[in-house]
């Protein structure tokens, strides 16, 4: 379900002409599969749950390297998106937060990728934000977060587009991660939740920078 999800994504950021670099070659979603690969071969089982690398080094050949250059920053989000949804599903326990390095090997053949994963623990986990439209920041805390449009939500928004209690923001359950990771639900909202424009249909783990609409209201998820 996450590379499928990951490759859909991936095929709007290559359209028209460029869309042709992509039609033969590496593709984008044979590196997700090296990548959850690794997790898989790498994980350890520990007194606490199974543990998997969190922290991966993609090394491409040059002429690879630079036919993803124009969509790194994009490839490398969807990267880490894939690696938690597969924690998630596999129900592995990360040690921090996931980050991908892409790096480049000129012994490397076109078409060759080689993913290393490690499990590096994070310090302290990072503090998470919502943005709001007005630029304020709201902290998230151990305690789930409501967002609507009574007084009693954690995040009263004065939009007629959003419901009563539309959405909540809690820290995941369900992402084996220790701490510092939320996840969004709907509350069965009239006109729905999105993440980055995709409905939310079931719980989903929030990362860095995501998008989150709520009626006609937009508000950003921040991490650090």
């Amino acid at each position: 379900m996450g590379l499928q999800q990951f490759e859909r994504r991936l095929e709007r950021l290559v359209e028209g002409v460029f869309a042709r670099a992509f039609r033969s070659g590496l593709q984008p979603v044979e590196i997700g599969r090296r990548l959850t690969r690794e997790m898989d071969l790498r994980r350890t089982i520990a007194p606490r749950g199974t543990l998997a690398p969190n922290d991966f080094t993609v090394v491409l050949s040059l002429p690879d390297r630079n036919r993803f250059a124009a969509i790194e920053d994009e490839l490398v989000s969807e990267l880490e998106a894939v690696a938690l949804e597969h924690a998630e599903a596999e129900r592995y326990t990360l040690l921090g937060p996931v980050t991908v390095v892409i790096e480049t090997d000129d012994g490397l053949a076109p078409g060759m990728v080689l993913v290393s994963g490690e499990m590096l623990k994070a310090d302290e986990p990072p503090a998470a934000y919502l943005i709001l439209p007005d630029g304020r920041r709201l902290q998230l805390g151990a305690k789930a977060l409501t967002i609507g449009r009574m007084p009693d939500c954690g995040l009263t928004l004065a939009d007629p587009n959003v419901s009563r209690y539309h959405a909540e923001i809690r820290p995941s359950e369900h992402s084996g991660l220790e701490a510092g990771h939320f996840e969004i639900a709907d509350l069965g909202s009239t006109n729905g939740t999105r993440i980055n424009g995709i409905p939310v249909t079931a719980p989903q783990a929030l990362r860095k920078g995501d998008q989150i609409t709520v009626g006609a209201t937009s508000i950003r998820f921040d991490l650090g």
